[in-house]
């Protein structure tokens, strides 16, 4: 036993929470990092002068706590979706991991369940943990689809009070069919489930792909959550997001921390929602890259899977690891998901995605 562990172990620590090891990726030190599917684009000058002129506004008050309920990043996130959204339909909060941790908090807890369909999003399993709620999993089709009479079939069986489906999902890419989201909130009727759609990759999604903000009118327990870390490359600013019925945000504001959005935050948002449509303008460049990849590994003899979103999953290698391995050496890095027999790659800008191609091309020549 470690040192490390044996020092935590001394602790109080939850009995739940023993052996459990933190969320993270790797961080190394290489030129090319596409294994956490950030926006490797970046903010355009005039974008990261207009948040620097709000954030500089905002230092002026910082002996002031913040707007507690965030109005104005409200309004503008509301204009944003469109959809017929008012502020009244809008949470946020410090990334949207901080917004799904909250609905944990508000509708999870102990004697409740949450459940996923893996492979997924490996946060919402550490979620539930953190709250107490009780995680528990369905069944996907083999090319990582959702049927929806199968999704209202498990709903049932399980009974949870949070469902939480992510469209375009993470690793795999796969989009999900409204029909499948309607199963899942017309099973989860039984239970009282709260249905979260995580929609954080929603913008790179192709254009007959549709979203769950459309299925809201009526739906008091639908919950869509998007966050500005991916499409507006914003992911060391922390800023995630829902849209819901008014009740919703109601319920968060009973579990929040006070004052939990700076005004730092929000006037980074708000300098970047002003500018939505340039940097929107990269997303289409990064789709691009994305169907570059695909259609290239395709013709490499590999198996990537259909992705609606910032990266690709694809299998089809005898080994792997050494090809994670080659590519690092190379200078890139990949995400190896824990999938077997597949590795995944976020689509960076054409400069990237051409030397990712070009190595993984000569790792399967030799």
């Amino acid at each position: 036993m470690s040192e490390q562990l044996e020092n935590l172990n001394r602790l109080p620590l939850r009995e739940d929470l023993r052996g459990l090891s933190p969320y993270g990726a790797p961080q190394l030190d290489v030129p090319i990092l596409l294994n956490v599917n950030e926006n490797t684009h970046g903010l355009p000058r005039h974008v990261r002068e207009a948040i620097v002129t709000e954030v500089q506004a905002a230092v002026a008050g910082l002996n002031r706590y913040p707007d507690r309920e965030f109005t104005q990043l409200r309004e503008n996130l509301a204009n944003y979706l469109g959809h017929g959204l008012t502020a009244e339909n809008i949470w946020a909060g410090n990334g949207s991991n901080e917004v799904l941790q909250q609905i944990m908090q508000a509708f999870g807890g102990p004697g409740r369940k949450a459940m996923s369909f893996p492979p997924t999003y490996s946060m919402y399993p550490l979620l539930a943990s953190g709250t107490g709620t009780a995680y528990v999993t369905g069944t996907r089709e083999a090319d990582f689809t959702m049927d929806p009479q199968s999704v209202a079939e498990q709903v049932r069986a399980q009974a949870p009070t949070i469902i939480i489906l992510c469209t375009p999902n993470n690793p795999t890419g796969t989009a999900l069919g409204l029909d499948a989201i309607e199963a899942a909130y017309d099973a989860g009727a039984a239970s009282n489930a709260v249905v979260v759609v995580d929609e954080a990759y929603a913008e790179f999604s192709h254009t007959e792909t549709p979203s769950a903000l459309q299925l809201l009118p009526g739906r008091e327990r639908l919950i869509v959550s998007r966050t500005m870390s991916k499409a507006f490359a914003l992911a060391g600013a922390r800023i995630g997001y829902l849209a819901a019925a008014p009740q919703i945000a109601d319920a968060l504001r009973l579990v929040r921390l006070p004052y939990h959005l700076s005004a730092i935050t929000q006037a980074t948002a708000n300098a970047a929602l002003t500018h939505a449509d340039a940097l929107l303008s990269n997303v289409e460049d990064i789709k691009a890259q994305r169907d570059r990849i695909v259609r290239e590994l395709t013709i490499m003899g590999l198996a990537p899977a259909p992705s609606d979103a910032n990266f690709v999953l694809f299998g089809g290698m005898e080994n792997p690891r050494a090809v994670w391995e080659g590519l690092l050496e190379a200078g890139v890095l990949v995400r190896d998901i824990g999938i077997e027999g597949h590795l995944r790659v976020t689509a960076g800008t054409e400069a990237e995605t051409t030397a990712f191609l070009t190595r993984l091309q000569e790792l399967l020549a030799a």
